[in-house]
């Protein structure tokens, strides 16, 4: 574990190695910058989609992604009070997010199914006035519950990238993070979608809100969540993408 005089030192080199690079745009430096940052790439690409083995290849997120930090790399300016991880952190997940839609990897049947589910979800919570069970999901689609669960677990990629997308559209990637001295209508529109998601977060079932928070505050990936709950990391697949349906369609309704 490194000391505060070690992570002093790490933090003053870096320092100086951004100033270097500001300077004199040097290749090598440029080059030592993408090797300090990589790590924050392949977190990204590992957290955004979890079962991208099922669906995508991880090495052409990963290669999307050094773009994005590259790019960022390139456009960073120095003297705003912005941490380059935030400002990278988005680049890189919108070049890994427009990746996944090159592929296409979702096939027209895996999709129409996905929304049947979703829709049922939609209208069943609509109709009880709370969010429905699988198992209730599944009688009304006539499927059974195993088949509802599985489809969700298909449907997490899907649903983990859709709201992405959704919230990435919704305030633009670039004023987010590169300038502290936003207009002031687009920090009142942040701040709306920070409370519109603050809010239906909290309004999840438990078990879903659980997932969420280990998720994404304190940064646990679906593995580590099951370890932490005692089930299965694709039953904890399956709890995240019925939040992240939930969250994207409330967000969607929110701010039609």
């Amino acid at each position: 574990m490194q000391g505060i005089e070690d992570v002093k030192a790490e933090a003053a080199s870096t320092a100086r190695l951004w100033a270097d690079f500001t300077r004199t745009r040097s290749l090598e430096m440029r080059n030592e910058l993408v090797m300090k940052y990589v790590g924050l790439v392949r977190s990204i690409a590992l957290r955004l989609v979890p079962t991208y083995r099922k669906h995508v290849d991880f090495d052409d997120l990963m290669s999307s992604g050094l773009l994005g930090l590259m790019d960022a790399i390139d456009k960073f300016d120095i003297t705003k009070d912005v941490k380059f991880e935030t400002y990278a952190s988005l680049r890189v997940k919108g070049e890994i997010i427009d990746q996944i839609r090159k592929q296409d990897w979702a096939p027209i049947s895996l999709r129409q199914k996905i929304k049947r589910v979703e829709e049922c979800f939609e209208n069943l919570e609509s109709s009880m006035g709370r969010t429905p069970t699988e198992s209730e999901v599944a009688s009304r689609l006539s499927m059974s519950a195993d088949d509802v669960k599985k489809t969700l677990d298909e449907a997490h990629t899907f649903n983990l990238v859709a709201l992405d997308e959704m919230l990435m559209d919704r305030v633009a990637g670039d004023s987010l993070a590169a300038s502290p001295d936003e207009s002031p209508e687009k920090c009142l529109e942040e701040q709306e979608i920070r409370s519109v998601l603050a809010k239906t977060i909290e309004a999840l079932p438990d078990k879903e809100k659980q997932v969420v928070s280990m998720y994404y505050y304190d940064e646990l990936t679906l593995k580590e969540i099951g370890l932490v709950l005692g089930v299965t990391e694709s039953r904890v697949s399956q709890i995240h993408s019925k939040a992240l349906m939930t969250l994207r369609t409330k967000m969607r309704k929110a701010f039609l």
